[in-house]
């Protein structure tokens, strides 16, 4: 029998998990749809963990929030192979930036942050493919802080969102 792969799944919220609200027309963040979003994946040797930080646009995100996200992905490094952090675009930056300078140039494991452009409910979106990129990534790459978005994995520092792009890019 191969090795299954612990990962834990950390959610904190963000455009990823928005829905939307047929009572006033909005979309944000009410509930999580993760659990939607890993029911239609075939995950071989995968086992996935999930732990619900927050659930939260990441616009709203405080300093706090960050020691939040670390102190959670400190504990779960100790007892997974890898840890997939969903996240708002918006400040994912800032986490990773947070991340990679609170576990130097090398946590125990890898670290993947993942988030989407477009909420999952949308009939076109980002997130199903991120989330599925994040996963593969978290099993392939050496330890140390990513986004995985797109179809590329970025290692923090040094990463950033171009807003005129939508995507994430290393500094300039």
């Amino acid at each position: 029998m191969s090795h299954v792969r612990n990962i834990a799944l950390l959610s904190t919220g963000g455009t990823i998990e928005k829905t939307y609200s047929e009572s006033d027309g909005t979309i944000s963040n009410q509930r999580s749809v993760l659990e939607m979003m890993l029911a239609g994946l075939i995950l071989h040797g995968v086992r996935i963990t999930r732990i619900s930080l927050m659930n939260k646009d990441s616009l709203l995100m405080t300093a706090g929030d960050h020691v939040a996200i670390g102190d959670a992905a400190e504990s779960a490094l100790e007892r997974h192979d890898g840890v997939v952090i969903t996240h708002g675009t918006d400040r994912l930056q800032h986490s990773g930036e947070y991340l990679a300078q609170r576990f130097g140039d090398a946590p125990a494991r890898p670290i993947i942050l993942t988030g989407a452009m477009r909420p999952y409910e949308l009939r076109t979106t980002d997130a199903l493919q991120n989330l599925t990129e994040a996963l593969l990534a978290v099993q392939l790459v050496i330890p140390g802080v990513y986004v995985a978005m797109h179809n590329e994995v970025l290692r923090f520092p040094g990463v950033v969102k171009d807003t005129l792009r939508m995507r994430f890019v290393r500094q300039p």
